[in-house]
């Protein structure tokens, strides 16, 4: 008969893989308290990091159907759930893996798909949703600035073409314009 204990962890866990868009399992072996604090810290507010039994996790990941995640948990396991950008949260593990190597990026899941460690690094290496966005919308201006312009150029070269005729006939002096016909 299981604890009431390891029933409520088992269902928070549970609740945190199905309200998040994403998970990375990660080794933390040899980090201290004050480290881990950091790497808290560096994940902000999109992501919660937390140190949790592998039986227990992996029964809450079962249960909330990421079962693509199971090969992970061994050995000392923490996870980061993630509710806002993957993409920065991965930055972050990424970058403070670096600083400390003892935090070993095992794998993960985004959005019902299971990553390896190599494809969370390259998914630390895309752009912000923010930053594409921007890109986006700097692309869609342009072209409607250019759809403009383009509708613009024929009155545009209408108006030059008039210009150039009035500025023809005012040279010529007024010559082949019909004088006015006088009032008898």
């Amino acid at each position: 008969m299981a604890s009431p204990d390891k029933v409520a962890a088992v269902e928070e866990i549970k609740e945190n893989f199905q309200n998040s868009n994403a998970a990375v399992v990660t080794a933390y072996t040899g980090l201290s308290v004050a480290q881990l604090k950091d790497l808290r810290r560096s994940l902000g507010e999109n992501a919660q990091y937390r140190v949790a039994k592998n039986t227990l996790t992996k029964i809450a990941a079962n249960e909330a159907g990421v079962t693509e995640l199971d090969e992970f948990f061994v050995g000392s396991t923490a996870v980061a759930f993630v509710t806002g950008d993957p993409v920065e949260a991965a930055k972050s593990l990424r970058d403070f893996a670096k600083d400390n190597p003892q935090l070993v990026i095992k794998g993960g899941v985004l959005e019902g798909k299971a990553l390896n460690a190599e494809e969370i690094n390259r998914l630390a290496d895309l752009e912000s949703r923010e930053v594409l966005l921007a890109k986006l919308a700097g692309g869609m201006k342009a072209s409607m600035a250019k759809a403009a312009a383009t509708f613009q150029a024929p009155l545009s070269k209408f108006v030059r073409t008039a210009d150039a005729l009035r500025a023809k006939q005012e040279e010529q002096g007024g010559a082949g314009t019909p004088a006015p016909a006088e009032a008898e």
